[in-house]
């Protein structure tokens, strides 16, 4: 993400400021006025600009004088996904997001992100990394270089481009050096916060500490994987079924060269000549409705798939979602290695 401050101007600020602004945004050219309590009161184009010229108003005058007033925007924490992909497809590329006061917390840009999904996520960081040692032994496994930057960077650059802008990593082993290497986030202009866990709380027991997601809608994914899933398909595809929590499953092909014969008792009833069987994995990755997160026992070990097996067992709808695209597991020393070569060749 790009720092959204360089788009906003005060409605009081000269229209030659104003044209100063625009000229460095480039191909990027919208302001957005906001007043003394820095709410948004109207957007600024040089088409507005030439308007405005046109009717005799002058450099000198102010911005308010020739902004639109009323202009689009997405509500932080109550937009929908059909908002985004509606001005997407409109070619309304740069747009604001407002917090509830109607302050500009964040502009999304369409040339630079794929999508703004109204999804929290939290990366679970803390792991030993026990069967890639030595390595981990002074490094946390996320922090592990694939290519020029570390595991976890690449899960986090990718959540990112989707629009995920409030991030948590949960963190143990070694934690206090993914919290020196990312900060609060501001660096890539999001808000990263932190999950300490005292002792092991497995893949889903540390979301039990946070109370403050934004949205509707929680992403929890392992760090430690290696994917160019596209996010906004998933998350489509979640909200399409309805489901109160989907799991990326990684499809497995097993091909018999037999026939195999289906039997009862010891009689034949059917059989099928060299079949292949596919199965599905878990992939680590999970959309989870903020609502059932209240199942999660607090500060307590606990897995996804004991909330997945919960939830089914509550008549609950829980979803597979098949990747379609690249996914690896760096847990052992030869999926490390083939990372670094797999990271050349695929598009993340």
């Amino acid at each position: 993400m790009k720092d959204y401050h360089r788009h906003i101007i005060p409605r009081d600020a000269s229209l030659r400021q104003a044209l100063a602004q625009l000229d460095e945004l480039a191909a990027d050219a919208i302001l957005f006025a906001v007043d003394s309590d820095e709410k948004l009161v109207g957007a600024l184009t040089d088409g507005d600009v030439r308007r405005g010229l046109l009717k005799g108003l002058t450099l000198e005058d102010t911005v308010d004088k020739f902004t639109q007033k009323n202009p689009r925007f997405l509500q932080k924490g109550g937009y929908t996904i059909e908002e985004v992909i509606s001005y997407r497809k409109n070619d309304f590329r740069i747009i604001p997001v407002l917090c509830q006061k109607g302050r500009i917390v964040n502009v999304v840009n369409f040339r630079f992100l794929k999508s703004y999904l109204p999804v929290d996520a939290v990366l679970m960081a803390g792991g030993r990394g026990q069967r890639l040692r030595p390595l981990t032994d002074n490094v946390p496994k996320p922090l592990l270089k694939v290519g020029d930057k570390p595991i976890i960077e690449h899960n986090l650059d990718r959540l990112i481009s989707y629009g995920i802008d409030d991030i948590w990593l949960s963190v143990r082993y070694l934690g206090e050096q993914l919290e020196e290497h990312f900060g609060d986030g501001r660096s890539k202009y999001v808000n990263i916060k932190y999950v300490w866990e005292d002792e092991p709380l497995g893949t889903l027991g540390a979301v039990s500490k946070i109370d403050d997601f934004q949205n509707d809608c929680v992403l929890v994914s392992n760090s430690d994987l290696l994917t160019n899933l596209d996010y906004e398909d998933f998350y489509l595809d979640f909200m399409a079924k309805d489901a109160a929590l989907s799991v990326v499953t990684i499809p497995y092909s097993v091909n018999i060269p037999y026939a195999v014969l289906e039997t009862e008792d010891t009689s034949v009833k059917s059989f099928k000549e060299k079949p292949t069987y596919t199965y599905y994995s878990n992939g680590g990755i999970y959309l989870i409705k903020k609502e059932v997160l209240k199942y999660i026992p607090k500060e307590r070990f606990y897995n996804t798939t004991d909330l997945m097996e919960l939830l089914i067992e509550k008549g609950l709808k829980v979803n597979s979602y098949p990747m379609r695209g690249y996914w690896l597991d760096v847990g052992k020393p030869e999926d490390f290695k083939k990372a670094q070569e797999d990271i050349k060749h695929i598009k993340f």
